[in-house]
């Protein structure tokens, strides 16, 4: 029961983009096309998953034995660009169909705040390593929700009458806001 909690939470109530307004560059950037957010979507759950694996690995056998905490947020932010560099290395020797799949939003994430706030989260928060896990999957699969259902909307505006002044960002951020609000109605859910 506990893990559907965390579950429900993570993806509708506390929404990582919609709610806690993290990871806004690559969602703004990359919802043009279902098509797109989706791949990124993908790639945000590997990468997010892995990373607060090992994240949290470090953080539990590393920094908080030998007092070092005030070292994480680098030593996250070191982690994370290394594992999206190793993981497209890897990608691309065995893999090369995954790679061009991947390949483009690969490096989008290694800038995506999303992945370091929910390593944070899942040490601040004090999970176990299973729970830190459904809950970043959890949070992964909310952020791709809201990609790929703001995709949806972008796709809908290129058919709409948009006065010119509100085409293109304008419009985006009131989309977005307004989808924010939405999101907000299942407050109450857990």
């Amino acid at each position: 029961m506990e893990f559907i909690i965390i579950i429900i939470g993570a993806i509708l109530v506390n929404n990582i983009v919609l709610a806690q307004f993290l990871g806004i560059c690559p969602f703004l950037g990359v919802s043009n096309k279902i098509s797109t957010a989706v791949g990124m979507s993908g790639a945000v759950v590997f990468v997010m998953t892995l990373a607060t694996f090992v994240t949290f690995i470090i953080q539990e056998y590393l920094l908080n034995p030998f007092g070092l905490g005030f070292l994480q947020t680098i030593s996250f932010i070191l982690v994370i660009a290394a594992l999206v560099q190793m993981v497209e290395i890897i990608l691309k020797k065995i893999a090369p169909p995954l790679y061009q799949a991947l390949g483009v939003f690969l490096p989008l994430i290694t800038t995506n705040c999303a992945v370091l706030g929910v390593a944070i989260m899942v040490i601040q928060q004090n999970y176990n390593l299973v729970g830190g896990l459904v809950f970043t999957i959890a949070t992964a699969l909310g952020y791709g929700l809201a990609l790929i259902i703001f995709a949806g909307l972008r796709e809908q505006m290129e058919l709409a009458n948009i006065p010119k002044a509100m085409k293109g960002s304008p419009i985006a951020l009131i989309t977005a806001g307004i989808l924010s609000l939405a999101f907000m109605g299942f407050a109450g859910l857990v």
